[in-house]
């Protein structure tokens, strides 16, 4: 945002077009076969692209043109276009060594490398190397503009799992050949013999990304990621335990249900409609009347025509709900909005509505999953969308639960042959991956989610007199805080008294020590 406020978007958008020309006049001319034309198509037709290499050059077109020769010409020579999941060698996916799981306290995507299981090999570097390419270019498709957190985790690592030229290359993923990918690299559990290895790899970072490095002990790497999102090895709660395959990279997994296993399909839609009558019979005795949403689940459901809102329902269902400002386009389906969703601690912020808009002849079948089923509820979240016609769809968060930058949702959608609403079960399991459109959303908060900073921040005292609901927890926190004030001052008191003592005892011999001088003075030679 600073990058944008200090240089207009007239500006900037003045930047990206003497980009692209000179780099079609100096760079494109006479050296076409240098790059691969899928790439040099998308620098002329991505703006976000051209302007992340500018924004990692600070605006100066000579040296973002200097980045994007070097980077292309990287891309055709390890061919990253062309690099699929049955191109990496299948024991480099076995290992566990590279994944994406995961998210940071911000919201950015973790990117683990687990050091110890890396070991030097000048055999195997190349495919280490497209490896490595081909997370950065499966991530860069499946959101872009959306950095990474790099954690390079030492735990149980030596010298004999560094290998320089390897680290070099991470280094220039980050730094020339993906702009603006990385958040920050963090070392976690650095051992005490790295430390003049990583002083040389500091020198190649530069000065953009040595100020995204952070060196963290065990105990503080708490600090950028929760618990939820650390192994057990570095003191955190996630239960998630690496295997190949399928990829490890995609968070929308099938939950649990509350009492036992996951649900097969026929028990899901027989606990829905026990959800539902339970939502019913609650909603007769709330004061708000409102058609209350169906509980997100992964597990693919039927829907029943019944799902099928009428148009004074609809109002009822979508009343309140944030409506979406900025559109994506897509070869299916139309997504509003185009990336995040909005959420707030106020009773009209607890709701957002995706709008969906069917561009094909075709009827369109859709479904959206989360990385977080227990706070949130999605009403409809399976359904199709008959050809140029729109669905809403409201997201609110259930209960007390609060909203978090590392919520995603997942939209997917794909072209129906005339199947009924009845058989969207069965069409999601014989369609073809390759015919499915995804789209995914992050979670926004707003000012409204982030308590205002003050001088009482956190004190007792304030607490109490805002008249907040936690005002039993407060009182215990002040008693706590009373019993140690306590205790410290019963130590002191101690303390004082041990010291006066030691002082009585000091002049007592003093006093001592005076009166047998006197006396030896006084005897007769």
């Amino acid at each position: 945002m600073a990058e944008v406020e200090q240089h207009g978007e007239q500006d900037i958008e003045k930047k990206i077009e003497d980009t692209r020309e000179r780099f079609k006049n100096e760079l494109l001319q006479d050296s076409a076969e240098k790059y691969d034309s899928r790439d040099v198509e998308r620098l002329q037709t991505d703006d976000a692209l051209v302007e992340g290499y500018l924004t990692w050059r600070l605006y100066n077109v000579d040296d973002a043109l200097k980045m994007i020769d070097e980077s292309l010409q990287w891309r055709k020579e390890f061919g990253v276009n062309d690099i699929t999941e049955t191109s990496i060698p299948r024991w480099m996916f076995e290992t566990g060594a590279v994944y994406l799981h995961g998210y940071d306290k911000e919201g950015n995507k973790l990117f683990w490398f687990k050091v110890k299981l890396h070991v030097k090999d000048a055999k195997t570097i190349l495919d280490k190397k497209k490896y490595v390419a081909f997370w950065l270019e499966r991530y860069a498709k499946k959101e872009p503009g959306m950095p990474l957190t790099v954690v390079f985790d030492m735990t149980e690592s030596g010298l004999s799992n560094i290998d320089m030229d390897f680290v070099k290359y991470i280094i220039n993923c980050f730094k020339i050949y993906y702009p603006k990918f990385l958040s920050k690299m963090v070392i976690v559990d650095m051992p005490w013999i790295m430390n003049a290895a990583w002083k040389i790899v500091k020198s190649w970072l530069g000065p953009e990304a040595i100020s995204k490095l952070r060196f963290a002990s065990k105990a503080e790497i708490q600090t950028y990621i929760n618990p939820e999102y650390l192994p057990p090895s570095l003191g955190g709660m996630d239960p998630f335990q690496y295997s190949y395959p399928p990829l490890p990279d995609d968070d929308f997994q099938t939950p649990l249900c509350d009492n036992g296993p996951i649900l097969s399909e026929e028990e899901t839609e027989g606990k829905e409609g026990e959800l539902e009558v339970k939502d019913a019979l609650e909603s007769s005795f709330n004061s708000e009347v409102a058609v209350k949403p169906k509980k997100v689940n992964f597990v693919e459901d039927s829907l029943r025509s019944e799902e099928v809102e009428k148009g004074g329902e609809t109002n009822t269902r979508t009343r309140g709900a944030r409506k979406p400002e900025t559109t994506f386009k897509g070869p299916l389906l139309d997504v509003s909005p185009a990336e995040e969703l909005s959420f707030g601690s106020g009773e009209t912020e607890k709701k957002s509505l995706i709008i969906l808009s069917n561009v094909t002849k075709n009827q369109v079948a859709f479904k959206v999953r989360t990385t977080a089923p227990e706070k949130y509820r999605v009403k409809p979240s399976s359904s199709s969308c008959e050809p140029g016609a729109s669905v809403e769809i409201v997201v609110s968060l259930h209960g007390g639960s609060q909203a978090s930058p590392q919520d995603r949702f997942l939209i997917m959608a794909a072209e129906m042959d005339n199947a009924s609403s009845q058989e969207l079960t069965q069409f999601w399991k014989e369609v073809q991956k390759t015919k499915i459109m995804e789209h995914r959303l992050r979670c926004h908060l707003l000012e409204s989610m982030k308590p205002p900073l003050s001088p009482l921040r956190d004190s007792p005292l304030e607490s109490i007199c805002s008249g907040q609901p936690d005002f039993g927890t407060t009182l215990m926190r002040v008693m706590a805080a009373n019993q140690r004030m306590e205790l410290k001052l019963n130590t002191c008191l101690w303390v004082q008294k041990v010291l006066v003592g030691l002082i009585l005892i000091l002049v007592t011999l003093n006093l001592l020590c005076l009166y047998l001088l006197g006396t030896g003075q006084q005897r007769p030679s």
